[in-house]
C-alpha cells in the first residue's frame, strides 16, 4: 500500500516473477484494492449501478411508514437479512483485508521501527494491534448504537417484541463487518505466511466468532447478542492494549493493566452468564411457541432457549478455564525463577570462602558455579 506495485523481493534486486505467490503477496493489498474500486466505480455508471450496489449499500428493506410505530421512525430504515448480504459480505471482507494492511503498513510498522523485539514477539505485537484496532472500534460502534437506540432502559428490553427483524443500518452494518472481519483472517494466513503449526489456533478463533456472529444475526437476537460482544471486545481490547505496552518497553504501565484486565475478565465473564441465563431463561420463556416460524423468522420454542443458554454458558466456561490453566502456569513459571535466583545466590557464597586457596581451586569453583546456574536456568 502507498508505494504501488512491487516487483522486486525486499532487500534484494532480483524480480519477482509476476502473478507467482511471492508477488501476489507483496502486493495483495494493492489487487484488493484495484478489485474493490470496480465495484465503486460501477456505481458511477447507470447500467451497473444496481449491480454494485448490492455490493455496497445494505439491501433488504423492511420498514412500513403506514404503521403508527414507523411513522414515528420515519428517519430510520429498517433492514433484515437475506441473500443479497452475502454480496455485502464479500466486497467487506475485500475491505477488511486493505485495512489490516493499512493499520500494517502506516502504524504497526512504523510502530515496530522504534521497538526492537525477537520475531515470535513481534508476531504477537502485530497480532495484538490488528485486534485492538477492531475491538475498540467493535466497542465504539455498539456504543453509539446503545445510545441510539435506548438500550439497557429496562431487563425487558433484550425480549420484548421478539424476533427483532427490523434493524436499523448502523446495527445491520455492524454485524456485516463482524462476520466480514472474521472471514479475512483465512486468506490473511497466506498473505503473513503464517506457519502451519500456528494455522490451527488461528482458524479455530476466527470461525468461532465467525460463527457466532452468524447466528446471532441469523436468528434475530441482535439486541442480546450485541450486548455480549460489547462486553466480551472491550476486554479483549484492554488485553491487547496491556500486550503492546509490555512489548513497547512500559513494563510497569503494562503490569498494571494486566492486574485491570484479570479483575474485569472474571466480572465480564459473570456478567455475561448471569445477564443471558435472565434473557434466555426467564425472559424468553414469556413468549414461547411450539414450533419455529419461519415466516416471521421466530425460533423461541424451549429447544432454542436451551440451545442458546447452553452455548452462552459453555463459551463463558471455556474462555473461565483458558484464562485459570494461563494463570496457574504464569504463577509456575514465576516459582520457578525464583528458585533459580536462590540456587546461584549461596554457590557465589562459596565461591568467597574459598577465596584463601589457590587460584585454580577457585577458578574451578566459579567455573561450576556459573555452569550450574546457568543449566539449572535453561531446565526451568
Amino acid at each position: 500500500m502507498g508505494t504501488g506495485i512491487r516487483g522486486k523481493r525486499p532487500g534484494s534486486g532480483k524480480s519477482v516473477p509476476y502473478l507467482s505467490h511471492e508477488f501476489v503477496i507483496q502486493n495483495h493489498a494493492d489487487i484488493v484494492t484495484c478489485v474493490c474500486m470496480v465495484f465503486v466505480v460501477g456505481l458511477m455508471f447507470q447500467t451497473s449501478s444496481p449491480l454494485a450496489s448490492t455490493f455496497i449499500a445494505p439491501k433488504h428493506n423492511v420498514t412500513d411508514l403506514e404503521t403508527p410505530a414507523a411513522a414515528q421512525l420515519a428517519s430510520s430504515v429498517l433492514y433484515t437479512y437475506g441473500l443479497k448480504d452475502l454480496c455485502l459480505i464479500f466486497f467487506y471482507t475485500l475491505s477488511a483485508i486493505i485495512f489490516h494492511a493499512v493499520i500494517q503498513e502506516y502504524i504497526l510498522d512504523k510502530w515496530m521501527r522504534k521497538v526492537k523485539l525477537s520475531k515470535t514477539k513481534a508476531n504477537k505485537f502485530n497480532e495484538s494491534g490488528q485486534l485492538i484496532s477492531f475491538y475498540l472500534l467493535s466497542s465504539i460502534w455498539a456504543a453509539v448504537i446503545f445510545k441510539e437506540e435506548g438500550y439497557f432502559q429496562s431487563l425487558s428490553f433484550f425480549w420484548t417484541g421478539y424476533p427483532h427483524i427490523g434493524l436499523t443500518f448502523l446495527t445491520k452494518f455492524f454485524f456485516i463487518i463482524q462476520m466480514s472481519y472474521w472471514l479475512h483472517v483465512f486468506p490473511e494466513l497466506y498473505f503473513q505466511k503464517v506457519k502451519k503449526e500456528d494455522m490451527p489456533s488461528k482458524i479455530t478463533f476466527a470461525t468461532i466468532n465467525f460463527l457466532i456472529t452468524a447466528l446471532i444475526y441469523t436468528l434475530n437476537l441482535s439486541r442480546i447478542g450485541l450486548t455480549l460482544l460489547f462486553i466480551d471486545h472491550a476486554i479483549s481490547a484492554l488485553f491487547h492494549a496491556s500486550r503492546i505496552l509490555y512489548f513497547s518497553g512500559q513494563n510497569r504501565i503494562s503490569r498494571i493493566c494486566f492486574k485491570v484486565y484479570n479483575v474485569l475478565f472474571v466480572l465480564a465473564r459473570l456478567t455475561a452468564t448471569i445477564l443471558s441465563i435472565f434473557v434466555f431463561w426467564f425472559g424468553f420463556a414469556n413468549l414461547s411457541v411450539n414450533n419455529v416460524n419461519w415466516e416471521e423468522g421466530n425460533f423461541n420454542t424451549p429447544t432454542f432457549r436451551v440451545a442458546c443458554l447452553g452455548t452462552v454458558l459453555l463459551l463463558q466456561a471455556w474462555m473461565l478455564w483458558n484464562f485459570i490453566i494461563f494463570q496457574f502456569q504464569k504463577i509456575r513459571e514465576n516459582s520457578k525463577s525464583s528458585h533459580s535466583k536462590t540456587v546461584i545466590k549461596p554457590a557465589a557464597k562459596k565461591t568467597k570462602q574459598v577465596k584463601e586457596g589457590s587460584d585454580t581451586e577457585v577458578d574451578r569453583d566459579l567455573k561450576e558455579t556459573v555452569s550450574n546456574g546457568e543449566t539449572k536456568i535453561k531446565a526451568n
